[in-house]
C-alpha cells in the first residue's frame, strides 16, 4: 500500500465524519457507520508503516543528497581558494620579481655610469702622463738637439 492510497483512506474518513449526521445537542457529535469507519482505520494503521518507511528511505535519500551536494560545494569553495590563494601569490611573486629586477636594472645602471665615469677619469689621466712624457721628451730631445747643434757648430770652427 503506497502513500497515496492513505492519504484517500484518511479523506475518506474525513469525509465520512464531515457528513455525518449530528446528534441533537451536541454539536461536537456525530454519527458514522462503525464497521466503515474502523475498516478505513485499520487499512490506514496497515497502509502507514509503508508509507513511513518510504517517507523515511525518501528522507534518507535527500538527505544523502544534500549532504553530498554540501561536500561538492565544499571541495568546490576549497578548490576555488587554493585557485585564489596560489594565483595571489603568483602575483606577489611576480611584483617581488619585477620591483627586484627594477632594483638590479636601477644599480646595474648605476655602476655602469660609474665605470664609464671611473675609465673615462682613467683614460684621460693616462693621456695627461703620456702627453706628459711626451712633452718632456720633446724637450728633451729639443735640448738634446740644441746641444749637438751648439756642439757641431764648434767642431766645425775649430777645423
Amino acid at each position: 500500500m503506497d502513500q497515496h492510497n492513505v492519504i484517500e483512506m484518511l479523506d475518506d474518513l474525513y469525509g465520512m465524519i464531515s457528513e455525518a449526521w449530528g446528534v441533537p445537542l451536541g454539536n461536537d457529535k456525530c454519527i458514522i457507520e462503525r464497521e466503515k469507519a474502523l475498516e478505513l482505520i485499520s487499512n490506514i494503521k496497515a497502509g502507514l508503516p509503508t508509507s513511513i518507511a518510504e517517507a523515511k528511505r525518501l528522507v534518507a535519500a535527500r538527505d544523502e543528497f544534500i549532504d553530498n551536494a554540501k561536500k561538492d560545494a565544499e571541495a568546490m569553495r576549497k578548490s576555488a581558494e587554493e585557485k585564489a590563494r596560489l594565483m595571489v601569490e603568483e602575483q606577489e611573486v611576480m611584483r617581488v620579481a619585477r620591483a627586484r629586477s627594477a632594483e638590479m636594472m636601477a644599480s646595474a645602471e648605476a655602476k655602469s655610469k660609474e665605470l664609464r665615469r671611473l675609465a673615462s677619469n682613467y683614460v684621460d689621466d693616462l693621456m695627461r702622463r703620456t702627453q706628459d712624457s711626451v712633452s718632456s721628451a720633446l724637450q728633451e730631445l729639443q735640448s738634446t738637439r740644441e746641444a749637438f747643434k751648439t756642439t757641431s757648430a764648434e767642431k766645425k770652427s775649430d777645423l
